[in-house]
């Protein structure tokens, strides 16, 4: 079944309204960044960031990015009980490249938290051939306004991994948020898997479903 485009706005609309989307079903942890001006954001300390928290149990059924799965990527992992996900409908095409476009990626899949209660995509980008460390910074560059950025080197069930974490400052909120992306090299291209969120708070309660997608990541 395919959808309209549905337009990004910013902050919570952005996260509410998603992308044109497609198709009918889609670890070390990583250190926080220090949160941004938001005098109610959460402590900006590691000790205080949820990063230890256990993966997100996967709906033992329910993995994307493998065949028959709602969305065709050269990884697969598991989702997060109750997160929806779905393939971006013509991505490539130009007129949508505001949304499906960040630096040397583009956008394949989303995987939506809404159904689990939470504000936010886990989105899944997709590039050319070579240094998963290159592609991500690239990711990161072109997004705006974006601060304390954070890159560590890591491991995955997929292979070496580069992951970030960073803030971006939300103009129309007038405060910071803490993201983070981890990014893989495979024979078909790099990978980045990004977590945003309406905010910090949002954010730190998804970071058991970016677990256990790096948790389970295998190339296809």
């Amino acid at each position: 079944m395919r959808h309209p485009i549905r337009t990004l706005a910013p902050a919570a609309a952005a996260l509410a309204a998603g992308l044109l989307l497609a198709g009918c079903g889609d670890v070390e942890p990583m250190p926080e960044v220090t949160q941004g001006a938001s005098p109610t954001a959460a402590p900006a300390t590691e000790a205080a960031a949820p990063a230890t928290k256990a993966p997100a149990a996967a709906a033992s059924h329910l993995t994307v990015g493998g065949p028959g799965t709602a969305c065709a990527l050269p990884v697969s992992f598991g989702v997060a009980e109750k997160w929806t996900p779905k393939a971006i409908e013509d991505p490539e095409n130009p007129e949508f490249a505001a949304f499906t476009r960040r630096g040397p990626a583009t956008m394949r899949c989303e995987v939506d938290a809404k159904p689990a209660g939470h504000v936010g995509f886990l989105r899944v980008w997709t590039s050319g051939k070579g240094s998963a460390r290159t592609a991500l910074e690239g990711f990161v560059k072109a997004e705006q306004n974006t601060s304390e950025v954070t890159y560590k080197e890591g491991a995955s069930g997929a292979g070496p991994v580069t992951e970030v974490t960073y803030t971006v400052y939300n103009e129309l909120m007038e405060e910071s948020k803490e993201e983070r992306a981890f990014a893989v090299s495979t024979p078909k291209g790099t990978v980045i898997v990004h977590l945003g969120g309406l905010d910090t708070a949002e954010h730190r309660a998804m970071i058991p479903a970016y677990e256990l997608a790096r948790s389970t990541l295998k190339t296809m």
